[in-house]
């Protein structure tokens, strides 16, 4: 078994947006940059895991003791794109006491009384937190959109809004990684048949998903227009193909760790003096 990386780029640039991304010519079946196997990307998921663990366990500690930083996790895709799984597989992988899980859902009665970016604003991570939103304030300019929910002039003035706010989260100490997992409709197709066919299953499945497949291309449209005008220099864009499970997770992996390790983490020192502390240690009895 191989024990290299087998990345031929790091994922943070092979899946980052750029100018000129157009959403009509991504291969959600294709493993951008990657030249193994599923079975070498298993191996390779464990090796990351431990380091994104470590590295994301000195976040904790430092938000413990008196600092100010952050990562959160946007995921944002289709139905049946993922989102779970990663939530499982990769953000699994690191210590929970340091994970906040947010998944947003059709906005509450009280969520309705205020501006739209009130509640994301509630559920930012609090230092030293990874932030995980199982969707986002992207429903505001995606599903909103696309059922015309409110005025087009409404919704465009959001994405300057969102770009708006994003710089200011950043400026406070929080590392944003948005990820677009893009299944394609084919394999959408597939895995709502599983949860028809499995009862262990059926509790995933919404009737309201086959609604959703029929505005396919309105989807399309709305994303490519999230990918134009939110994809910034503080905030970017990272699309990944999903038609693979064991791909999608091991790029978030990727582009997770890349996160921490841009934070330089160290383990913070200590506040009290150790050599008389370990004395006190060696005077009690046993």
């Amino acid at each position: 078994m191989p024990t290299s990386d087998r990345w031929t780029t790091p994922a943070h640039r092979a899946l980052r947006v750029s100018e000129g991304f157009r959403l009509a010519d991504f291969d959600p079946s294709g493993k951008p940059c990657w030249d193994g196997k599923s079975k070498h990307a298993d191996a390779h998921l464990a090796r990351r895991g431990v380091l994104m663990s470590q590295l994301q366990e000195r976040l904790f500690a430092e938000g413990r003791s008196g600092g100010t930083r952050s990562v959160l996790l946007v995921l944002q895709g289709m139905d049946t794109a993922g989102k779970g799984g990663i939530v499982r597989h990769v953000v699994g992988m690191v210590d929970p006491q340091g994970v906040q899980l947010r998944a947003f859902g059709v906005p509450t009665e009280e969520e309705r009384q205020h501006p739209y970016l009130w509640r994301i604003e509630n559920a930012l991570p609090q230092p030293g937190k990874l932030g995980v939103f199982d969707r986002s304030h992207y429903e505001d300019v995606l599903v909103v959109r696309v059922h015309d929910l409110v005025p087009p002039d409404v919704w465009d003035a959001r994405y300057d809004e969102i770009n708006d706010f994003e710089a200011r989260v950043v400026a406070n100490g929080t590392t944003i990684v948005k990820v677009a997992l893009m299944v394609s409709p084919a394999e959408q197709k597939k895995r709502l048949r599983e949860r028809l066919e499995r009862p262990d299953k059926f509790w995933k499945y919404n009737p309201g998903d086959l609604d959703e497949r029929l505005l396919w291309p309105k989807y399309a449209e709305a994303y490519q227009a999230v990918f134009d005008r939110t994809s910034t220099d503080v905030a970017p864009w990272f699309v990944v193909p999903a038609d693979r499970k064991w791909y999608a997770r091991l790029a978030v992996t990727e582009l997770l760790t890349h996160a921490f390790k841009g934070l330089d983490l160290g383990w913070p020192p200590a506040d009290f003096d150790v050599a008389a502390e370990m004395a006190r240690l060696d005077a009690q009895r046993p």
